[in-house]
């Protein structure tokens, strides 16, 4: 596995289907195509190896109101998986970076609010001590990191479905690089979760 030895890393983690999309071509607010397979072990180990080492949550504004109008509900949730419930435990207690032009100020504890250009607030994040900034499926931050080759570790996990349509995580036009295979994992249904490392 590559590791790198200093600073901290930006980890992107996103949910794609087989042909390539994010999102359906007609709301792209609907997740309801991920749950039967974000449900799956191979989904929750997956998330669990990328939350542990990260210090900080950052996110969009659609999606922090998504995230966090949800997983604080599983703790302590009878029956939840016990990743799950780690997980919803760490977004809550972590720090959070929410990107926005619209809200004043955060409605969640441990949120800080930041209207800047993706890349400048990755800088100021990464001048800070801490573990890795975790970008949890907010893709209009993590293409704006794609494009200004600021992300050290991509994070993807493949559902075998095809949507059809809808809008894509990698553009044309990003900044040419290598990456190097960190880890990858088959499941339940066709899943498949591969990190990668970007080779400097």
């Amino acid at each position: 596995m590559t590791e790198q030895t200093a600073g901290r890393r930006v980890v992107t983690n996103m949910s794609l289907s087989l042909d390539g999309r994010y999102a359906g071509p007609d709301d792209p607010q609907d997740m309801g195509w991920v749950m039967p397979y974000a449900v799956t072990d191979v989904a929750r180990d997956h998330l669990t190896r990328l939350w542990e080492p990260a210090t900080t949550a950052l996110l969009g504004r659609v999606n922090a109101e998504g995230f966090l109008g949800f997983w604080p509900g599983v703790i302590g949730m009878e029956g939840a998986d016990p990743r799950d419930e780690g997980f919803a435990k760490w977004l809550v207690d972590t720090d959070k970076v929410v990107l926005s032009s619209t809200l004043g100020e955060a409605p969640w504890e441990r949120t800080t609010i930041v209207d800047k250009p993706t890349a400048e607030v990755v800088a100021d994040l990464k001048a800070t001590e801490g573990g890795d900034i975790l970008v949890l499926s907010s893709a209009s931050v993590i293409k704006a990191l794609l494009a200004a080759d600021e992300v050290d570790r991509l994070a993807i996990t493949i559902f075998p479905i095809f949507l059809g349509g809808g809008p894509r995580l990698f553009d044309d036009g990003l900044p040419a690089g290598r990456w190097a295979l960190a880890s990858q994992a088959a499941g339940e249904h066709g899943t498949l979760a591969l990190v990668y490392d970007r080779v400097r």
